[in-house]
């Protein structure tokens, strides 16, 4: 049978709509002989029955073995090449104090780029050694609780702040180490490598300048330079991008070599994960191998030793990991008029959306989904799913096959949402937020309870509580 006429140019019509394809599920997903879906060992009724959905389901033996998985290849590779490389999580993709605790024992630092991410950090017992601080616009009170801490290093992002880390740390009375974040004019989504030297964008420093801040920093007897720092872009599918990055970052860490240390390059993160059975991300190792290849050929080209590396992966350990549930609401079959006829939508939605899951919207980001309580024999239908919001571009995924008598009261699951899902979901239409459960050896744990309406409301002022009077309105 033809594909659909709706059907976007890469998805193929499957031949079995309950297929759960292993490049994006996790690990440990899979169908019992009745048809259920089951994570980490938890079928997704019993799941649904517990904790309501929508639901986000942590995978935690997966995201604990990619965590391992990357750390390992990383180092493997950079040793070969006769260096070492220290990898940091990206807790911008989802952080709890759970989660930074597996990335501790797993071997792994952690980026931050927030006081509130710091304070999750510190609060799940990371050392704050272990710990880089990130961000465009630091506070003086994030600097200032930053050096306090002990953090392992600061990543200046522009010229202000190399006053501002200076100050709090002669004023806490240590030498605070940073590294200073570079735009190499590398941007791997249009593939425009070499596109500018001048990037147009919010973060860092153009690199034709960067020498000149290199000896601001050196010149502050309270920090200590330990190197650059770049970053491309995100959900990188290959190496090019890298490669071309690291080439310029190591014509400047040579030059910087010239006028003393610099014992640290970091090449930063972006790694890109399936979403869809259409996404061919490179394997991890061997974007370690061809990142460690680059960075040799460059340090022999130009007489200077490897430097010690570091990167900064955090969809591809935690993105794979999670699934979302939702209970489908309603079906709609509307008429679509194409090419001088028509062909039909099938619209599911669901009980959540944007405010779980805002990348459609925010990207147009493609996500998979299945029937997850039940399997069906019904013939393929293409579907969008739509969440419950007061917004036409509220899509949770915008195309993919179900079987067709997908209805009412059915579970659904949506894959690799492991990924700045959470992290960026919000109250929209005073939704509160779902639950992240992380299942392993047939047991679910809360590891971040989920929002009621009784906590939206906690925070209006407007409203009178036992020994609070309503303000209505009044400073």
């Amino acid at each position: 049978m033809a594909a659909d006429p709706l059907a976007p140019a890469w998805l193929e019509r499957p031949g079995d709509a309950n297929a759960l394809d292993p490049a994006v599920w996790s690990r440990n997903a899979a169908r019992t002989p009745s048809g259920e879906l089951r994570l980490g060992g938890v079928g997704v009724q019993e799941l649904a029955e517990a904790f309501g959905t929508p639901l986000y389901v942590l995978d935690e033996s997966d995201v604990r073995s990619r965590a391992e998985e990357v750390r390992g290849a990383f180092q493997r590779e950079f040793a070969r090449i006769g260096t070492d490389v220290t990898v940091y999580y990206a807790a911008k993709a989802f952080l709890c104090t759970e989660m930074a605790r597996w990335m501790i024992a797993a071997g792994l630092n952690i980026d931050v780029a927030s006081g509130g991410e710091l304070a999750v950090a510190l609060a799940a017992g990371a050392p704050a050694e272990r710990l880089g601080f990130h961000g465009n616009n630091k506070s003086l009170a994030e600097i200032d609780r930053a050096v306090a801490s002990g953090v392992g290093v600061i990543v200046i992002d522009s010229e202000t702040e190399i006053g501002r880390i200076a100050e709090a740390a002669r004023r806490h009375g240590i030498r605070q180490a940073v590294r200073l974040r570079v735009n190499t004019g590398v941007h791997a989504h249009t593939h425009e490598y070499l596109a500018t030297a001048r990037e147009d964008q919010k973060f860092g420093i153009a690199m034709p300048d960067a020498a000149g801040s290199v000896a601001e920093i050196r010149s502050r007897s309270d920090l200590r330079f330990l190197g650059l720092h770049a970053h491309i872009g995100s959900q990188i599918f290959d190496a090019e991008g890298f490669t071309a990055s690291v080439a310029r970052l190591m014509e400047l860490h040579a030059l910087l070599l010239r006028d003393g240390e610099a014992p640290e390059l970091n090449l930063g993160g972006g790694f890109g994960i399936p979403y869809t059975s259409a996404d061919d991300a490179m394997p991890i190792g061997e974007l370690a191998r061809r990142l460690a290849d680059a960075v040799a050929a460059e340090a022999a080209r130009r007489g200077v030793p490897i430097p010690h590396l570091a990167v900064e992966p955090g969809r591809v350990i935690v993105g794979p990991s999670t699934t979302t549930l939702y209970r489908v609401g309603t079906v709609k079959d509307v008429e679509v008029l194409i090419d001088g006829g028509t062909a039909i939508r099938k619209y599911i939605s669901v009980d959540g959306g944007m405010s779980d899951n805002v990348r459609p919207a925010l990207y147009g980001a493609d996500y998979s989904v299945r029937l997850a309580g039940r399997v069906s024999a019904a013939e393929p239908a293409l579907v969008r799913v739509a969440g419950k919001h007061c917004e036409s571009g509220d899509i949770v995924v915008h195309a993919d096959y179900l079987p067709g008598d997908v209805q009412p009261d059915d579970l659904v699951a949506v894959p690799a949402t492991g990924a700045y899902c959470w992290s960026l979901a919000s109250n929209y239409n005073y939704l509160a937020r779902p639950p992240v459960v992380a299942v392993r050896d047939g047991a679910a744990r809360v590891i971040v309870r989920g929002e009621t309406e009784e906590d939206l409301l906690s925070r209006d002022a407007g409203i009178a509580r036992p020994g609070r009077a309503a303000t209505n309105g009044a400073p």
